[in-house]
Order: C-alpha cells, then structure tokens, then sequence
C-alpha cells in the first residue's frame, strides 16, 4: 500500500484515545491449566495517521497501578514489588517505531516498556475503520494485539508453576479526531 487512498474512508490527523470507550486487557495461565484474565484502567495515547498509513504513529502510556483483575487482593499483590512494583515503576507504555502491512491487517512495531525494560515488540493489528462519532467529530477504530514474556521484563517469578511467563495483551481502541 502506498497512499492513503486505499483505505475507505481513511483520514488524516490526530487522535487521542478515548480511554473511556478503548480497553486494554491481558491474559495468562494461571496453574497451567486456566487462565487469569485482566486490564488496565488508567491510559491514554495518540494515534497520528499520515498521508501514508505505514508512515503513521501510536503512543500510549499505561498507569500500573491501575490493575484490575476484579479481585482486589490479587490486585493489591500484582502492584508489590513481587510483581509491577508501581510505587518504583510508576509507568509503563508503547511507543511505534514502524508500520507494516501484511495482507488486509497490519503490523505495528515498537517498543514496550513496563517494570522499567524496554523491549521491542510487534502488534498484530486491524483497523476497525473510521466514522462519525455522533457528537460532530470523528472516531477511528482499532483492534490489536502482542505476547510477551513477562520474565523478559522482570516481572514475577521465572519457572513459576504459578503463573504462566507468557502474557497475550489485547488493545480494543477507539480515539476521536483532534480538532485542530
């Protein structure tokens, strides 16, 4: 793809996402046999579409210490220092450092930072599309999602039988145009 004109509808600017409609999820073994599932509550991030959509960008930054898991125990355990430890980490994020395209989907590339290591990282991800979003501007939609392991970034126990090093992040984003 080579301009934007390929994408129905594609527009170009910037977009904050719209953290209230937008979720950013995890999921990994718990026991080796279920899975324990979570989110993130507090973020924020931009989305710059270039007139090239494999010249565009995404930042995102994510507060730790908004975890949430539905139980609050386990929450309050995931933000020690056996785990995030947001009170020495109080930040985590993304930051692209490209954009590819590959078939109808995308890929975005960049670099993951959480419990202060930063690591590169490859999205998979769909674009929703774009539409009015029923207050006289502009929404853009986004699908995404990454593996890591989380001992790559020193979090929690390695070999753990507890818990599974693998963690699939899921991004559900929705960002309304920025009126310039």
């Amino acid at each position: 793809m080579s301009t934007a004109t390929t994408i129905p509808g594609y527009v170009v600017g910037t977009w904050d996402i719209d953290s209230v409609h937008s979720d950013i999820e995890f999921t990994l073994r718990h026991l080796g046999v279920g899975r324990s599932r979570g989110r993130f509550d507090g973020f924020s991030g931009e989305i710059v579409t270039a007139e090239n959509p494999l010249d565009s960008s995404v930042t995102a930054d994510i507060d730790p210490a908004t975890i949430n898991t539905g139980n609050g125990d386990r929450d309050a355990h995931v933000r020690n220092s056996d785990f995030l430890d947001v009170e020495k980490f109080p930040k985590a994020g993304f930051r692209s450092t490209g954009i590819r395209q590959d078939g109808s989907d995308y890929v975005i590339d960049g670099e993951f930072t959480l419990h202060g290591v930063t690591k590169p990282v490859s999205l998979a991800a769909e674009l929703g599309g774009f539409t009015d979003n029923g207050q006289g501007g502009t929404l853009l939609g986004i699908s995404a999602s990454t593996t890591i392991n989380r001992t790559d970034f020193g979090v929690g126990p390695e070999g753990g039988a507890m818990l599974g090093e693998k963690v699939k992040i899921t991004l559900e984003i929705e960002a309304n145009l920025r009126a310039e």
